[in-house]
C-alpha cells in the first residue's frame, strides 16, 4: 500500500511539472522552469502562471472528481463498467449546459440558472431517467441500465449537436464543438476553483461513506442486513455523482472514460476496499488526465486535440477489453 501511494505520488508530481512545460506557446523548457523557481521572464512568467498551471490544476480536478464518481457508480450498480459518461450522466450535463450557453431555455430559466448549475440539473435528470428505465420492480437490472445509459447518451448527443448548430450564433459555433469533445484550453484561476472545491469534497463524501460503500458492492440485501440504509445511500450516490459531474463537465466538456480505467487500474494495485480506494483513485485520475491532457497538445504538431478524443481512444479499447474478459451475462 505504500508502495503504491508513493508511487503515485512521484509520478503525479513528475507529470504535474512535466504538463507546465508543454503547450502551444513557443516558450522554452529552460524558461518556464526559471519561471517556476521565481528567476523567470516577462514573457513566460504569465504563461506558466496564468496558463498552464491553472490548466494542470484543472486536469487534477477533472480526473480525480470523474474517478472517484466512477468508483461510487460500480459500487452502486456493481458493474465494472459503470462511470459516468457510460451511464449518460456526462452527456445530461454537457446538454444542460449547452442549452444554457446557446440561449435555448425559457428566460425564467436562465436568469434563475448558471452554466454549472443547468449541467448539475441535465446530469441529475439523466441519472434519473436511466436509472427509472432500468429499474423492474423492486430491483435494478444491471443490464437495462447500462443499455439505457448509451442509448440515452446517444439521444442527448444528439440533442447538443442539434441545438448547436441551430444556435443563431454562429460565433460560438467552434468554442462550442471544441468544449463538446473536452478541452482544458482557456482555464482560469477563477474557473478552476469550483471544479477543484466540487471534485474534492466528492472525494471527501464518498471516503466517508467507504464502509456503506463496502458492503453495497457485495449486493443490497446483505448491505441492508448489516443496517446500510441502502435506498437513502443510492440516493445519495446519485446525487453527488450528479453535483460533480455536472460541475466538472461544464468546466472541462465530455471527458469519457477516465472513471472506468483509473478505479480498475487501482483496484489492481491496491484492492478493493473503499477506504484505500476513493484517494487513490482520485490521485490516479488525476494523473491519467495530465496524460491525456499532454498528448493532446503534443500529438499534433501546430495544433492542439480535444483531450475527451484522448481519453476515448485509450477507453474504449479497455472498455472492450473489460467487456471480453468478464462474464458478459454479469457484465451487462
Amino acid at each position: 500500500m505504500r508502495a503504491v501511494v508513493l508511487g503515485l505520488v512521484v509520478v503525479g508530481a513528475v507529470v504535474f511539472v512535466l504538463s507546465l512545460f508543454v503547450g502551444s506557446s513557443n516558450v522554452s523548457p529552460a524558461r518556464i522552469w526559471a519561471a517556476l523557481i521565481g528567476e523567470g521572464d516577462r514573457a513566460a512568467e504569465p504563461i506558466l502562471h496564468q496558463i498552464r498551471l491553472p490548466r494542470a490544476i484543472l486536469a487534477l480536478a477533472v480526473g480525480g472528481g470523474l474517478s472517484v464518481i466512477g468508483v461510487a457508480m460500480q459500487a452502486l450498480v456493481r458493474n465494472p463498467l459503470a462511470e459516468p459518461y457510460v451511464l449518460g450522466a456526462s452527456g445530461g450535463a454537457s446538454a444542460g449546459a449547452a442549452l444554457f450557453y446557446l440561449g435555448f431555455l425559457p428566460p425564467v430559466l436562465t436568469k434563475a440558472f448558471s452554466m454549472p448549475l443547468a449541467a448539475v440539473v441535465g446530469s441529475w435528470l439523466a441519472l434519473a431517467f436511466v436509472f427509472l428505465v432500468a429499474r423492474q420492480g423492486p430491483r435494478l437490472s444491471t443490464a437495462r441500465l447500462l443499455l439505457a445509459g448509451v442509448a440515452v447518451s446517444a439521444l442527448l448527443g444528439a440533442v447538443t449537436a442539434f441545438v448547436t448548430f441551430a444556435s443563431p450564433e454562429p460565433d460560438k459555433l467552434r468554442a462550442v464543438l471544441f468544449w463538446l469533445l473536452g478541452s482544458l484550453a482557456g482555464a482560469t484561476w477563477p474557473g478552476v476553483l469550483v471544479p477543484l472545491a466540487v471534485s474534492t469534497a466528492g472525494a471527501a463524501v464518498l471516503w466517508a461513506l467507504a464502509r456503506p460503500l463496502d458492503l453495497l458492492a457485495t449486493g443490497e440485501e446483505p448491505a441492508m442486513a448489516l443496517g446500510v440504509p441502502v435506498e437513502g445511500l443510492k440516493r445519495g450516490l446519485l446525487a453527488v455523482s450528479a453535483v460533480v459531474t455536472g460541475v466538472l463537465v461544464a468546466a472541462a466538456g465530455l471527458v469519457g472514460f477516465v472513471g472506468l480505467i483509473a478505479p480498475h487500474a487501482i483496484r489492481l494495485m491496491a484492492g478493493p476496499g473503499h477506504r484505500r480506494l476513493v484517494p487513490l483513485a482520485f490521485g490516479g485520475g488525476a494523473v491519467f488526465m495530465l496524460l491525456a491532457d499532454i498528448a493532446a497538445r503534443v500529438v499534433l504538431p501546430g495544433q492542439e486535440m480535444p483531450v475527451g478524443v484522448v481519453t476515448a481512444i485509450c477507453g474504449v479499447p479497455f472498455f472492450l477489453l473489460l467487456l471480453r474478459r468478464g462474464n458478459a451475462e454479469t457484465m451487462v
